[in-house]
């Protein structure tokens, strides 16, 4: 049986590189045209064709998302655009538009079109019909329960993808016109201003309905489904997928390495165990800056799926250095710091190979060679020695009590 394809967002070629190393099979991008993720860097054609160059040497595939509702002068250079796409061996294009999807059909067939989410396929009849239209795979809806996945599923041959973890989105399936209504910023065409998670003052016939003090606001917590994942291999879904283009690489680095884990730790068990469950959830929680619910996969949300009065994401400040290289003679790793940090605090170390190693911050020197007590220069160099060897792109964070390893 094949293996379900974790599919892994990015936002830039490290974003990239850092998925793939952290065991990603496919990763989605967006172009500087074309996508929804306006404010994400996203790619040039260059930095496309080095993508899927890299990600090749992992057999990983590269996805580019061609995902917004064009109006008529949004089109200009599409048809050299995905031309460009194939030229470079990207594997998949994602497409709302049903004429951005037959386009790529016609003029670039070494394409897989995959139908986006923004087009709600709740059913195998709609699966069904974009098979006819000769498309590669639907991106179902978020809106599906468990229950509706598996029956869709069951009655479709095409291949299906589903999301994981990530934003959720208050509008159906995406389709938001709070962001054009109240900056011009059109979110089908990539400017979304994230309306939603502004706070706001209610009034009932100019009578105030709460204290000033405590506004609401309207976003959903963010999805989390592991627990949902061994149904959705037993389902036979083609893809799993995490939403996050504007993430940095500790979130993805974060999430990749532990959904691996997770999806790998099933296929070779058959099973996941409620103790190695609740360790899998502890790690995903060292990624998270927003509450996290299950969605829809239980069914409709109820208010806990909300975030009425609390809605502005917590920056973290658990990732506190990325390793650039090590010295096993010397037992030292020359790291960039990323958040404060002081010598003496207990961390732990992952990476593409190593799964939370705990460590204390003994001895630390800049590269003068001077001890370091405090870290708090972001982007700076430091010598970290540490009792154990890592590698190149292994990352340090600070290490919780109630994230023991198990």
């Amino acid at each position: 049986m094949k293996k379900i394809e974790l599919l892994s967002p990015a936002g830039d070629l490290e974003r990239l590189k850092i998925a793939v190393r952290y065991g990603a099979d496919a990763v989605y991008i967006g172009g500087k045209k074309f996508s929804l993720r306006s404010r994400a860097s996203n790619f040039d054609i260059e930095d496309i064709a080095e993508g899927v160059k890299f990600a090749k040497q992992y057999g990983a595939h590269i996805h580019v998302t061609v995902n917004m509702l064009p109006h008529e002068d949004d089109l200009e250079g599409l048809e050299a655009y995905l031309k460009d796409l194939e030229r470079v061996g990207v594997t998949a294009v994602i497409a709302a538009s049903p004429y951005i999807a037959k386009c790529a059909k016609r003029l670039a067939p070494k394409l897989e079109v995959h139908v986006s989410t923004q087009h709600s396929s709740t059913n195998s009849k709609a699966v069904a019909y974009w098979q006819k239209q000769g498309m590669d795979r639907v991106v179902l809806a978020r809106e599906l329960t468990l229950a509706q996945i598996q029956e869709t599923a069951s009655k479709s041959s095409l291949p299906l993808e589903v999301f994981i973890h990530g934003g959720m989105c208050i509008s159906y399936s995406g389709r938001c016109t709070l962001s054009n209504n109240m900056t011009n910023r059109d979110a089908n065409r990539g400017g979304c201003a994230q309306s939603c998670r502004w706070q706001y003052e209610l009034y009932d016939a100019g009578k105030a309905l709460h204290d000033p003090a405590d506004l609401f606001s309207m976003s959903s917590k963010d999805l989390m489904a592991a627990p949902y994942i061994p149904d959705l291999i037993d389902a036979g879904i083609a893809s799993l997928k995490i939403e996050g283009r504007m993430k940095s690489v500790y979130y993805i680095a974060t999430l990749v390495k532990t959904y691996r884990m997770f999806i790998d730790e099933y296929y070779d068990k058959g099973a996941i165990s409620a103790e190695r469950m609740n360790w899998y959830r502890s790690e995903f929680a060292k990624a998270e800056n927003r509450p996290t619910s299950c969605g829809f996969y239980e069914g409709m949300p109820k208010v806990s799926g909300h975030l009425y009065d609390h809605n502005r994401a917590v920056v973290g400040q658990e990732f506190i250095g990325y390793v650039w290289d090590y010295d096993p003679k010397r037992g030292l790793a020359k790291v960039e710091v990323r958040n404060h940090f002081r010598r003496g605090e207990n961390i732990e170390v992952f990476g593409p190979s190593l799964t939370n190693e705990p460590a204390e911050i003994t001895n630390l020197y800049d590269e003068e060679g001077n001890l370091v007590e405090v870290a708090n220069k972001p982007t700076q160099i430091l010598y970290m020695e540490l009792p154990f060897a890592v590698s190149r792109h292994d990352m340090i964070r600070k290490r919780r009590n109630d994230h023991e390893i198990k």
